[in-house]
């Protein structure tokens, strides 16, 4: 089927977007992208290196009348997350992603698409590959490690790009044109707890949530979707609220900036209580399904017998722990009092493991306000604290500060408005971007970000508008007609 998909149009654009999917780059592991990158640039004749973490550069000079005009650095990254339904056999550490056409989108099979940022690296590279598209000189910055840490942007150094106006192509509405962005923030509670073993006459459960919808934590976070850590601690605080219920292990959850689509417990409970604990359960999954009907119709749970396990936690460890997850916030905890309708801070209890005497929470905070982001940090941090956890912050990243005042934008919303007939909206989004820290490095360097439409970015429902690209292409082109002149 990715076949199809090279005959999309632009058929330029669509066929680099198979080719670099066709390439494994999950974030942290984007050695192969890397060469990938590095041969396309050199391939073309092009001034092309990694730097010290790297990220690739590629450069391209003006076409013949555009010498005069300021320098662009295109910008995207290179890697993807990594998400899968539980019934799809893929491994995103060896294979290229499967694509299909469905309507007026592409999507994949079963797995996300890398949509996001890979229509933006597509986009950039059918313009290095171009010979009939004007443009000033060109700068292609292609970053690595976005998705969990921006410790490419983090790691470029100051000096090395030439651009005095930057392109970032990771915007997912094509009628949006981004001048700000969040930052953000990994908190990760750890802890121990003694395992004992189970009295005689014992039964196992094996819980299961599942069916979620999931998306991207900072893009959705305000659409109040389900959140399978959250839900499944509710059903254990509710079993250990009625009765001698223990926890043998947890795992839900992943990704960091991925909303939790799953999440699976085994319990034990006094076999006496099968009956009571079957028909409580079916009440408070009934409860939960109508709370989150008409957002998250394909939610599961299950209740299930299976084998009894060797050890379970220490009773207070477990009350600790659901009474912990239970008073974190999780979702939005800020509306922003500056731009309408924009969530400035939230978090995402993104991940949960419970095992072998280990326990772990993994949480993204977000937020476009410094003090804010690390308010909510230090408000998660108390929590798990009173719990007996340890606390770790780290992958601190800055927001991007808006600029209405930017040459670039003025630029954007003209072209927009002469093309398509109708005002772009000019927004801030609660995703972190890399603008905000390659604003560290280039302080003067003007930033923008666009891009077409692509929705459920993060989960398995990820999927990209093919007329969008279409769009999306021929605004590309427009802008880089329109660059101003050099000072």
């Amino acid at each position: 089927m990715n076949e199809t998909i090279r005959q999309l149009t632009p058929t330029t654009v669509w066929n680099n977007f198979a080719d670099l999917n066709a390439v494994p780059r999950p974030s942290k592991k984007e050695e192969r992208v890397i060469g990938f990158m590095l041969e396309f640039g050199k391939g073309l004749g092009l001034e092309t290196f990694k730097d010290e973490v790297g990220n690739v550069i590629i450069r391209k000079p003006a076409t013949k009348g555009m010498e005069n005009h300021k320098t662009v650095t295109l910008q995207s990254h290179l890697d993807m997350v990594h998400q899968k339904n539980a019934d799809t056999d893929f491994d995103f550490n060896t294979e290229g992603i499967d694509m299909e056409v469905s309507g007026d989108w592409v999507k994949a099979k079963g797995t996300t698409l890398g949509a996001d940022n890979g229509m933006g690296v597509a986009a950039i590279m059918s313009l290095l590959q171009a010979k009939d598209i004007a443009h000033p000189s060109l700068e292609a910055l292609f970053t690595i490690d976005e998705e969990t840490g921006m410790t490419g942007a983090q790691g470029l150094q100051p000096g090395v790009l030439k651009g005095e106006i930057l392109l970032n192509l990771d915007t997912e509405e094509d009628d949006e044109i981004d001048i700000g962005c969040a930052g953000g923030i990994d908190i990760t509670a750890q802890g121990e707890y003694t395992e004992i073993s189970l009295p005689d006459g014992q039964a196992a459960y094996r819980i299961d949530v599942k069916g979620l919808n999931g998306g991207h934590s900072g893009m959705d976070i305000h659409k109040g979707l389900g959140n399978a850590n959250k839900i499944m601690n509710r059903l254990l605080f509710n079993a250990l609220d009625h009765f001698a219920v223990s926890l043998a292990e947890i795992s839900g959850g992943g990704l960091r900036n991925a909303i939790p689509r799953e999440s699976t417990a085994l319990i034990a409970v006094d076999e006496k209580h099968d009956k009571e604990l079957t028909a409580k359960f079916e009440g408070w999954t009934d409860t939960i399904k109508k709370e989150l009907a008409l957002l998250e119709p394909g939610l599961a749970i299950s209740l299930k017998k299976t084998g009894l396990p060797e050890k379970v936690m220490e009773q207070a460890a477990f009350e600790q722990l659901v009474q912990a997850l239970y008073a974190a916030t999780n979702g939005v905890y800020r509306m922003s009092p500056a731009i309408a309708d924009l969530v400035e801070t939230s978090n995402n209890i993104a991940n949960v493991t419970v095992k072998d005497g280990k326990l772990k929470i993994g949480c993204l905070t977000r937020s476009s306000v410094e003090s804010s982001k690390m308010d909510l940090a230090v408000a998660l941090k108390s929590v798990f604290q009173l719990a007996g956890y340890t606390v770790s912050f780290s992958g601190s990243y800055p927001g991007w500060s808006p600029n209405p005042d930017s040459e670039i934008l003025e630029v954007l919303k003209e072209r927009y408005k002469e093309l398509f007939q109708s005002e772009p909206k000019v927004v801030a989004c609660h995703a972190g971007l890399e603008c905000g820290i390659l604003g560290q490095h280039y302080p003067k360097m003007d930033m923008i970000s666009f891009g077409p439409t692509i929705l459920g970015a993060h989960s398995p429902d990820e999927r990209v508008s093919i007329s969008s690209v279409q769009k999306f292409w021929k605004f590309l082109q427009e802008i880089l007609l329109h660059i101003p002149e050099k000072a």
